[in-house]
């Protein structure tokens, strides 16, 4: 397995813009998810969404934020005050530094020298990915902790063993591309799905990449760690103003990481099939047209199907997906090494 291998640099303060970019970029379309799914469900359920608040309701968004961040910050007498402040800004954090290695074009001549439309091509990426993720999990689990609430605890340990329990599938859903693929570097696998996406071969691969995502952005039917019928709100129960609309960012920016990911793995991000010269201008728009049929599949999923009981999550992670990716890693293994003997 080869790494990554690149021919250019860029400057000090490109990298400085394109880090600008990356949160920008991430800012703007966390509300637009936000107003995309409220009006999904509303079609989804039979009802309006948002229509008050400007055009078409398209500054509800807009609205929401400003009374969040409007509402007095407090904490409850019990929480852990540094830690308390602490863990949303993990989950923001990590959420950014995920989302700044999903590519979204080759490195086109810009400002006379090559510009990556990405953060960073890493030799390593998946494995950067799955790092931060196992850094985000203690936002979640500090935040739950720190709140001093019992609710909030136990909302806190669901995530944990939910967390692990389907990060392990997850990877193992990305080993075989990775085998397939040859290189650990993001854009590497974008370019060996010239002649074919991996989501062919990988099909198997990518049914427990996009089940694992749902439990590991805590979406239905996976939602069990803010279960409101169980838990009130879970690790987020005693957060309010600014501090919620942290944890919420960061959650609806992980959908956006997911989709991106699955989009970089399996569906050839940038790469339109038969178009062979493709102008890099094209390459952005190809990748957030790719990731919003992720979005609206995450938002459909939501509206049709129930929240499961915790012991039904906690077994088809273990008892069904485990084995099926480990299945799939092993036949991808054997199919790889006697194609290049």
């Amino acid at each position: 397995m080869s790494l990554a291998i690149v021919d250019y640099s860029e400057y000090w303060w490109i990298q400085i813009i394109k880090a600008i970019v990356i949160f920008a970029l991430g800012l703007q379309l966390v509300p637009l998810v936000l107003l995309f799914e409220r009006k999904l469900l509303g079609r989804f359920q039979g009802r309006y969404g948002p229509n008050r608040v400007g055009l078409y309701g398209l500054i509800q968004p807009l609205a929401d934020i400003v009374k969040l961040l409007g509402k007095e910050q407090s904490r409850p007498n019990t929480s852990v005050g540094a830690l308390y402040i602490l863990a949303p800004t993990i989950s923001i954090v990590t959420a950014v530094a995920t989302f700044a290695i999903i590519p979204f074009g080759d490195a086109p001549h810009i400002f006379g020298t090559r510009v990556g439309l990405y953060g960073v091509d890493l030799s390593i990426g998946p494995l950067y990915i799955f790092a931060l993720s196992a850094i985000a999990f203690y936002g979640l689990m500090l935040g739950g902790w720190a709140s001093g609430s019992k609710y909030s605890f136990l909302g806190a340990m669901r995530a944990a063993a939910q967390l692990i329990s389907y990060e392990v599938s997850q990877g193992l859903a990305l080993v075989g591309v990775l085998i397939t693929a040859g290189t650990l570097s993001l854009t590497g696998i974008v370019e060996g799905q010239g002649s074919i996406w991996y989501i062919v071969p990988q099909f198997a691969g990518f049914l427990i990449f996009l089940v694992a995502a749902f439990a590991e952005t805590n979406r239905a039917p996976f939602d069990l760690v803010e279960a409101d019928a169980e838990l009130v709100g879970g690790y987020n129960t005693e957060y309010g103003g600014g501090r919620f609309a942290s944890y919420y960012f960061a959650e609806y920016l992980n959908v956006l990481v997911v989709s991106g990911v699955a989009v970089t793995i399996f569906l050839g991000g940038w790469l339109i099939p038969f178009w062979s010269h493709q102008p890099a201008w094209v390459d952005p728009f190809v990748v957030l047209a790719k990731m919003s049929i992720f979005v609206i599949f995450f938002v459909w999923i939501r509206a049709t199907l129930p929240r499961l009981r915790y012991d039904q999550l906690m077994s088809f992670g273990w008892k069904v997906l485990l084995p099926l990716a480990t299945l799939n890693t092993l036949v991808t293994a054997i199919i790889v090494v006697a194609v290049h003997k």
